[in-house]
């Protein structure tokens, strides 16, 4: 081709020299047009009329393909096939021409795999069981592998040896190999165990107090863990962190149905007695106890008449107390309370006293998990036994305040 056109111009009386210059010139800038026409061609037809078979299907999820541009990241290695086969016509120049055209080629065909990587990805994640057993971790180990091959194959292009000779040498190195990539084994080792023991999902809620971690996991990559925490900031956590170190995981809470409930309020014990016969007949009238007062006092009546009970000082004999009575108050008002779940434990106890009053403890579980629904919940149900506290002749204990102290003068 080369000949052709030097003859050419030396037809058209430019010398020898000129000729050759002119006529090289010529030659590449043709092979440049030509690999511009067939990157063109191959753009706007060929990725065209693909676009267009895509779009036709019925399967959503090759329209990623489209959206993630991976086609046209491919045809960029057009231009480099061109040059590759026009480069005998430079036989000076012939062997790097094809070297540097093939590993452009091998560059286009690995960050080509990387998006190809990605797409896997998103299309896997669009199925439910991603949640349970992500493999971007995988991904990404197979991203890291066709990097190193990827670059191992264009030195031994351009040194002119066969990458099998370079792998094969890899094996003195292997010392600093496994340094450099120490947190990548760590991560994938790490990842396979995750996956395997089920020890973390996508969209668990998790605590990590020593990273600052409290919220949804949002990621499991090879390197790291994505937690966006309720304040809506970010935390990465090592990925091999939650295999060595402790984390709690509240999935447990929300695929049983229930949410715990645990919190005490304080009685003031100078208020707590035993209860009199005007107090029994006002707490009768309350719906919840009226059958467990007259079951009691019936009991208890039993009780001091078989024992011969003497009646000059309280304290002999049973007797009810306000405190008793209103606990079995909260028990039943908590067993009849529609967001409270039955299947779970429900329990109302008295804690030890303390220079704070003594706590009565209230353990049961929501129905609804949900944190904005739970603690709407847990509020009105303390709303409601704060409210009924002075119906059973009981003070909640509270530090004395500014009012207090203005009262007492």
């Amino acid at each position: 081709m080369i000949g052709a056109i030097e003859k050419y111009l030396i037809y058209y009386g430019l010398n020898e020299e000129m000729s050759l210059y002119l006529s090289n010139a010529i030659a590449a800038a043709a092979i440049i047009l030509v690999s511009m026409l067939a990157y063109f061609i191959a753009k706007k037809v060929l990725l065209k009329v693909l676009e267009a078979f895509i779009i036709r299907s019925k399967a959503k999820w090759d329209d990623i393909l489209i959206k993630s541009k991976l086609f046209e990241r491919i045809i960029r290695a057009v231009p480099a096939f061109v040059i590759h086969a026009f480069a005998p016509v430079f036989p000076s120049y012939q062997v790097w021409i094809q070297r540097i055209a093939f590993c452009y080629i091998v560059f286009i065909i690995v960050f080509s795999l990387d998006k190809l990587l990605d797409i896997i990805d998103d299309i896997y994640s669009s199925f439910e069981v991603s949640r349970v057993r992500p493999i971007k971790g995988y991904l990404q180990v197979v991203k890291i592998i066709s990097y190193v091959i990827g670059i191992i194959v264009i030195i031994g292009v351009l040194i002119d040896r066969s990458p099998l000779i370079l792998i094969s040498g890899i094996g003195a190195a292997t010392a600093v190999l496994l340094l450099i990539f120490q947190s990548s084994i760590l991560g994938l080792v790490a990842g396979i165990q995750l996956s395997a023991n089920d020890m973390v999902r996508l969209g668990d809620w998790i605590e990590m107090p020593k990273y600052g971690a409290d919220g949804d996991v949002i990621e499991i990559s090879l390197h790291t863990v994505k937690v966006q925490n309720w304040d809506k900031t970010i935390t990465t956590i090592p990925t091999h962190a939650l295999i060595s170190e402790s984390f709690k995981n509240w999935r447990g809470m929300e695929e049983s149905g229930g949410r715990r409930i645990k919190r005490a309020i304080y009685i003031d014990m100078a208020s707590i007695k035993f209860c009199t016969e005007e107090m029994l007949e006002r707490y009768e009238k309350i719906t919840y106890i009226r059958e467990y007062i007259q079951n009691k006092t019936g009991e208890i009546e039993q009780y001091n008449k078989k024992h011969n009970i003497d009646f000059s000082n309280v304290v002999n004999g049973r007797h009810l107390t306000n405190i008793g009575t209103f606990r079995a108050y909260i028990e039943n008002y908590l067993n009849n309370h529609p967001k409270i779940h039955r299947g779970m434990i429900r329990l109302v106890r008295q804690l030890s006293p303390t220079e704070n009053g003594l706590p009565i403890e209230i353990y049961v579980f929501a129905r609804d998990t949900a944190w904005v629904s739970y603690e709407a919940i847990q509020a009105d149900i303390f709303d409601h036994i704060l409210a009924v506290i002075p119906e059973f002749d009981l003070r909640i204990f509270q530090a004395p305040s500014g009012h207090d102290l203005r009262q007492v003068r």
